[in-house]
């Protein structure tokens, strides 16, 4: 689903990205309050916001997956999907690096290669880009960053999403609202075609994160990081096939770069958790 994002928002071309984050929180509410009440979850809602870690960690999350997607529609919007798709790629090394500097976790040899070949494939990128490709930094850190938070909160999926988009709420009402004062709200402009796109985002940004929220605790995570490669994979080949965006030689080199790391990430991974699972068969 998020690999195929770039389709929908090339949907809403014209509409301010502003327009775009703050309806999708907009709207990501209310569908995830319709499906609290459906399920009759609102206990389950008042006793999450009684955990203050969860309130606090789900509140920075709201705040974090604004900015993201905000980004992200300025990269669909202004033709680097390629570049989107590289900041997910990039995704799981900026994850690794949190978790020594924050989590002051210990990284294996192979994660240092890794981390070291990803920094210098966004030298190259740096170098190719003709600057800094900060679209491609500003989604890989936010969406990281915002992980993070899901590990600190401990906060059921659909709840936690449903205190993520209420904590933005107010703010996002207000940019509606500046938007619409200085007549650059969209969805009075270009009819309802239009406006039930904006209304679409709902469901489409709260089903994935639902599913992603969901998953995460029920299978390896090994494979959860192998599986994640998928969506900039997408948005990678979407950019070249669909969009027509530019690739040159260095670029090319940079994204290598990237694969390599990750790679090397994910086999690092995958033998590591194969030996924890030896290590428990022997010792039970």
């Amino acid at each position: 689903m998020w690999g195929f994002f770039p389709l929908y928002f090339a949907l809403l071309k014209g509409v301010n990205v502003f327009e775009i984050s703050a309806s999708r929180v907009v709207w990501s509410l209310i569908f995830v309050a319709i499906i609290v009440t459906i399920g009759r979850r609102w206990a389950l809602v008042k006793k999450t916001l009684t955990t203050r870690t969860a309130v606090i960690a789900c509140a920075l999350g709201g705040l974090i997956l604004s900015v993201n997607w905000t980004v992200y529609a300025y990269a669909v919007a202004s033709h680097a999907v390629v570049e989107g798709a590289l900041g997910y790629y990039i995704n799981p090394l900026i994850t690794v690096f949190l978790a020594v500097v924050i989590l002051r976790e210990r990284l294996r040899s192979w994660q240092w290669v890794s981390l070291g070949i990803a920094g210098l494939a966004v030298g190259i990128l740096t170098v190719g880009y003709g600057g800094v490709p900060w679209i491609a930094l500003a989604l890989g850190i936010t969406f990281a960053f915002y992980g993070l938070t899901k590990k600190l909160g401990h906060a059921p999926a659909l709840e936690s999403v449903g205190i993520e988009t209420g904590a933005m709420f107010v703010p996002a009402l207000v940019m509606l609202a500046v938007l619409s004062h200085r007549h650059e709200l969209t969805t009075t402009q270009q009819g309802l075609g239009t406006s039930i796109l904006l209304m679409g985002l709902g469901i489409l940004t709260v089903v994935p994160l639902l599913f992603f929220g969901y998953a995460t605790p029920k299978i390896p995570l090994s494979l959860m990081g192998l599986m994640q490669y998928t969506n900039p994979t997408i948005q990678f080949m979407l950019g070249l096939w669909v969009f027509h965006e530019a690739m040159t030689l260095t670029r090319f080199i940079g994204f290598a770069l990237v694969w390599i790391a990750l790679t090397i990430l994910a086999i690092d991974g995958f033998a590591t958790a194969q030996k924890n699972k030896e290590l428990a068969k022997q010792s039970g």
